[in-house]
C-alpha cells in the first residue's frame, strides 16, 4: 500500500472525511478535529493534507460547500455530503469491510 503524508494508506483520507461529513455538514478544522477525536488521538490530520482533500473531494462532486459563519464567528468553508458522495462512502466502507477481514484472516495466522 502506498501511504501519503499524514502516514495513512492512499485513499484512506477521503474515506474518512466522507464519513466525518456524512453525520453532519462541518468546515475543515472541525472535520480534523472530529477524525482525531474518533480516532482516540491515532490519526492526527495535517492541514496541508485535510485541505487538498477536502477540495478533491467537492471537485469531484462528492461534498459541496458553501461558506458560513462558525460558532466563533469567523467565515468558513462548510462542507456537506452529496448524493455521490453517499454512494462513494458506501461502496468504499464496503471495499474496506472485506480488506480489513482478508487482512484479519492472514494476521490470524490461518495456515
Amino acid at each position: 500500500m502506498t501511504s501519503t503524508k499524514s502516514g495513512l494508506p492512499q485513499g484512506t483520507l477521503d474515506l474518512l472525511i466522507l464519513r466525518i461529513v456524512s453525520l453532519g455538514a462541518n468546515h475543515g478544522y472541525a472535520i480534523g478535529q472530529r477524525i482525531q477525536q474518533i480516532s482516540r488521538d491515532v490519526l492526527q490530520v495535517q492541514q496541508g493534507s485535510l485541505y487538498p482533500a477536502l477540495h478533491r473531494l467537492e471537485k469531484r462532486g462528492l461534498l459541496s460547500a458553501e461558506w458560513k459563519e462558525t460558532e466563533t464567528g469567523r467565515e468558513a468553508k462548510f462542507y456537506r455530503l452529496t448524493a455521490q458522495g453517499k454512494n462513494q462512502l458506501k461502496d468504499e466502507t464496503a471495499s474496506w469491510a472485506r480488506l480489513i477481514g482478508a487482512v484479519g484472516l492472514i494476521l490470524g495466522g490461518a495456515e
